[in-house]
C-alpha cells in the first residue's frame, strides 16, 4: 500500500519537471529540470523494483544515478562555456 502511494506521488512529480524542461525560461532551468526528471525516473524505477522484489533494479538505479550526475556536471560545464 505504501509503495503504491509512493509510486503515484513520484509519477505525478514528473509533470512539473517535464513542464519546466520544455517551457523553462533559461537553459539553466531546462538543464536542472532535466536532471530532476532523470532522478524522478530513477526513483520510479527503484520503487517499482522494490514492489516487484527485483535485485537487478539496484544495479540499474546505481548506474543511472552515476550517469545522471555526470550528465548534469557536463551540461553545467557546457553552460558555463568551460569556465571554472
Amino acid at each position: 500500500m505504501v509503495l503504491d502511494i509512493a509510486i503515484v506521488v513520484v509519477a505525478l512529480s514528473i509533470i512539473p519537471a517535464a513542464y519546466r524542461m520544455l517551457i523553462g525560461p533559461t537553459r539553466a532551468d531546462r538543464v536542472s529540470a532535466a536532471d530532476a526528471l532523470l532522478f524522478v525516473l530513477v526513483a520510479l524505477v527503484a520503487l517499482v523494483g522494490m514492489k516487484k522484489g527485483s535485485g537487478f533494479t539496484f544495479d540499474l538505479v546505481l548506474v543511472a544515478s552515476v550517469m545522471g550526475f555526470l550528465g548534469a556536471v557536463s551540461l553545467s560545464r557546457a553552460l558555463m562555456r568551460g569556465e571554472r
